[in-house]
């Protein structure tokens, strides 16, 4: 049986499922919230309450825990599996306040608890509780996604045209000038080219690794044969990318280096080399020619630290939290290539090789220290 009262799906309307097998409770919750203006619907046991709940997809779900058919916990789990009904506020009613029930059912995803008998207050503040937490969470959401908007629309446009220009424009100038050019005017030139086709090709290899590295962190099988990979030589490779990309800025002598090699490491070659190559990039893209980034690889805590520090404009605490795909900080304010991407790859490989990835400013100073931990063995 189904109960439905003022269920109107109106936009600014919070609407509140109650499933609760005693009719009468049922009934009065119904009109007591009812009267409280909410949109309320009523169900008789977890199955009817599941069946409305992926049809109406309320803003809470108020529910008994023992009910025939299909009791609370079974409702929860079943709602917990499906995107669309998985992050509905869920409070579970109930007089069975031992510890291990409760506990189940915050395993299970239960956001509070109320006991039977409650006061009409304590249901009302649980209730206005869970809308003040999903209130505060959409409001970070939006600021993340409005963030992430400005990012996608400031710097995609530029990053592709400004190579594409680049690579357009002075392949027309070698084209109609060819007959008169010196020869090391079309090195220069060429070399502006060559660059600006780089600077495309390694945006498009970092689109393609996220994607990539996004679908493996999705899939289980995936993820259990990419732990499988092994790096032997940590020491020379970390030698090999820094060298390179020191070389990258024209800055051979910005580095100093104490690395110790290690077994092997629970990590494929090539994504330790992208790992390395986007956390040294940053630390020669974000510091000045001339101050010296610090890198240090040794073997502790049963895997291998690779930390890196600079001396550049650094980050804040609450900026290194903010790390994600197409997520760059002050753009407008400083010039500088890129999607975002970078520390986002990292933090995607760390996560699948289940190491750990760390960024924080310099203790007393300006610049920041990234770290990476993989394991061993």
């Amino acid at each position: 049986m189904l109960t439905v009262i003022g269920a109107k799906r109106l936009t600014l309307m919070t609407t509140i499922l109650v499933v609760e097998d005693a009719k009468d409770l049922r009934e009065d919750m119904l009109e007591m919230l009812t009267l409280e203006g909410f949109g309320v619907f009523g169900a008789e046991n977890g199955l009817v309450g599941l069946e409305m709940a992926r049809l109406h997809h309320p803003d809470i779900i108020i529910c008994d825990v023992m009910m025939p058919e299909l009791d609370g916990y079974g409702l929860l789990e079943a709602l917990r599996k499906t995107p669309e009904t998985a992050t509905i506020p869920f409070v579970f009613l109930t007089s069975r306040t031992e510890r291990v029930n409760v506990r189940h059912g915050m395993v299970l995803g239960a956001d509070d608890y109320l006991t039977k008998p409650f006061l009409v207050g304590e249901l009302l503040e649980a209730i206005r509780s869970q809308l003040k937490k999903r209130s505060d969470l959409n409001e970070v959401v939006n600021k993340r996604l409005s963030e992430l908007r400005e990012n996608i629309t400031t710097a995609l446009p530029h990053e592709l045209r400004t190579p594409l220009n680049t690579i357009i424009g002075f392949s027309d100038m070698l084209i109609s000038e060819a007959q008169r050019l010196k020869p090391d005017q079309v090195v220069d030139w060429a070399t502006h080219i060559n660059t600006a086709g780089h600077r495309l090709y390694r945006m498009t290899e970092n689109f393609l690794a996220y994607a990539r590295i996004t679908i493996a962190t999705d899939s289980a099988e995936m993820r259990a044969t990419y732990q499988e990979e092994r790096v032997i030589g940590s020491a020379s490779m970390i030698e090999a990318q820094a060298m390179r990309v020191a070389s990258r800025y024209k800055r051979d002598d910005d580095y100093i280096m104490t690395v110790e090699d290690a077994d092997e490491l629970h990590i494929s070659y090539s994504d330790m080399q992208k790992v390395l190559e986007e956390l040294l990039d940053n630390a020669f893209k974000f510091s000045d020619a001339g101050t010296k980034i610090e890198i240090i690889g040794r073997v502790e805590n049963n895997g291998y630290t690779v930390q890196i520090s600079d001396n550049g404009r650094g980050i804040s605490p609450e900026r290194a939290k903010s790390i994600g795909a197409y997520m760059q900080f002050e753009r407008w304010f400083y010039e500088q290539q890129g999607m975002g991407l970078g520390l986002a790859i990292v933090t995607q490989l760390m996560n699948l090789y289940e190491g750990t990835f760390s960024v924080k400013p310099q203790q007393g100073k300006s610049g920041t220290v990234v770290s990476i931990w993989v394991k061993v063995g």
